[in-house]
This record gives C-alpha cells, sequence and structure tokens, in this order.
C-alpha cells in the first residue's frame, strides 16, 4: 500500500485540527482525571456492578449470535439478488443507526408490547411476554447492532472475486458447499469486524434497551443502564464503569483500525 505523502500543515490548519482533537480529547481526559482510582475495585467489585456486567455480557453476545443468524443471509441477499425495492428495504434494514435510540425502543414497543402489532398474538397464543425482560434487552440490542454487521458483510461480499466461487462451482462443488467453504472464509475479515462492531454497539446501548426492556437490576440493567444509575446517586462509581466501557470501545476502533484505513 502506498504510504501517504507527508506535507507541510498550514499553521490555520493545524489550529483548527488541534482544536478538533482537543474536543474529543479533553472529555475523556476529565474522565480519566476526574476517576476515583482507590476506590476503583470496590466499584468493580460490588454485586450490582458485577450482575450488570454479567448481564451486559450475555445479551451482547447473545444480539451478535442473533445478528450473524439473521444478518449474514441478508447481506447476501443485498450483495447478490436483484429485486425491486432493494434499495429502499436496505435502507428500512439499516435505519436503526442513525434512528434516535429511545425512538427505536418505541417502535419495538409498538410491534413487540403486550398491545403492539405481533406482541398480542405472542402474548394471547404463547404466552410470551417480550418487554421488560431480559429477552427484550437482547431484542433491543441487536435492533440497533445488527445494521453494522449487515453492511460490513456485504461490502466483503461485493468486493469479493467471484471467479474463486465460479471455480468451486467448476469443480462440482454444491451451493452449500461453495458457500460454507470457499465464499464464508474468504469473506472472514468482514465476518470478524462486523461481529466485533455489532458486539461492541450492542454493549454500549441505552436508549431502546431502557424503552423496551426498562432498568430492573438483575432482569434488564446492563452496564450502560447501572452508569446511569450511579450518576444520580454514585457519581464516582460511574466515572469507573464508564471507564470500562471507554476501553472496551477503544479496544474495537483500534483493532479495526486497519479494516478501514488500511496500515500506514
Amino acid at each position: 500500500m502506498t504510504r501517504p505523502r507527508r506535507e507541510r500543515v498550514p499553521a490555520a490548519l493545524g489550529m483548527l485540527a488541534g482544536l478538533g482533537a482537543a474536543f474529543f480529547i479533553l472529555p475523556l481526559a476529565g474522565l480519566l482525571a476526574r476517576a476515583p482510582w482507590g476506590d476503583a475495585l470496590t466499584a468493580l467489585s460490588a454485586p450490582e456492578t458485577l450482575e450488570a456486567l454479567r448481564l451486559s455480557l450475555v445479551a451482547s453476545l447473545t444480539a451478535t449470535a442473533v445478528s450473524l443468524l439473521l444478518g449474514v443471509p441478508l447481506a447476501w441477499v443485498y450483495a447478490r439478488v436483484e429485486f425491486p425495492g432493494r434499495n429502499l428495504l436496505r435502507a428500512l434494514t439499516t435505519l436503526p443507526m442513525v434512528l434516535p435510540p429511545v425512538v427505536g425502543g418505541i417502535a419495538l414497543l409498538l410491534a413487540f408490547g403486550r398491545r403492539g402489532l405481533l406482541g398480542m398474538l405472542l402474548e394471547r397464543g404463547f404466552g410470551i411476554t417480550l418487554p421488560f425482560t431480559t429477552a427484550g434487552v437482547v431484542m433491543a440490542e441487536t435492533f440497533v447492532s445488527m445494521p453494522f454487521l449487515v453492511l460490513t458483510v456485504e461490502a466483503g461480499l461485493r468486493s469479493l472475486d467471484s471467479r474463486y466461487e465460479e471455480a468451486a462451482r467448476t469443480l462440482g462443488a454444491g451451493r452449500w458447499t461453495v458457500l460454507g467453504r470457499v465464499t464464508l472464509p474468504l469473506i472472514a475479515p468482514s465476518l470478524f469486524a462486523g461481529a466485533v462492531l455489532s458486539w461492541a454497539r450492542a454493549l454500549g446501548e441505552f436508549g431502546a434497551t431502557i424503552t423496551f426492556a426498562g432498568n430492573f437490576p438483575g432482569r434488564t440493567q446492563t452496564m450502560p443502564l447501572a452508569v446511569y444509575l450511579l450518576l444520580e446517586s454514585r457519581p464516582e462509581a460511574s466515572f469507573i464503569l464508564s471507564l470500562v466501557l471507554l476501553a472496551v470501545s477503544l479496544a474495537v476502533l483500534v483493532g479495526l483500525r486497519d479494516r478501514w484505513l488500511g496500515s500506514p
């Protein structure tokens, strides 16, 4: 890959770039400076913190698994199948990326709530209630995180050299064999990147979760919700939990940097 050309930075441009960087760095520096490091172990080992962390990991990993199960076939259809309304359908299924999370939570309530379009049938016919349950947390996190996986995997499929798949078919491989032994291994980097992005988004989800699933300790209270609750009662403890989520997000961005920008 060609290395970026080094250029002299004009003073005005450098000053504006520095202000732009400071706008993002200063809040993080404030969080690091005000965090009660001496009480970090106590805050992280508190039963309510461990329970929120456990629920966050279980729900976000489950949401990622559901996103893989449903999102990979959806990405394949978008990348390989031409049909009327494809662009509109893609826009609708990736809308949660830009939709305010609270609006997403309200939409989930209207669809899967006790009086929702499908929720009423689920409750009356099967006794299944999704709002304000752990399953509701998983559903809310899947709703906001799956679009990241779909777009990433679709991009990987579109950039794939189809000659490898054609060669496998010529040699007698069936459709599922080609998919499992050729297509998926070739787009493995996109699958991994999409899954990690989806997991990180699910781990940090707040608005749709609190709207659709509520904030019940041990049942629906994830780490972001615990941070919000602690900010009112024990601000110092909320700083520590915020740093945990910050560290996870930073690790994801640094780890996937080469995927987006390439290595300089």
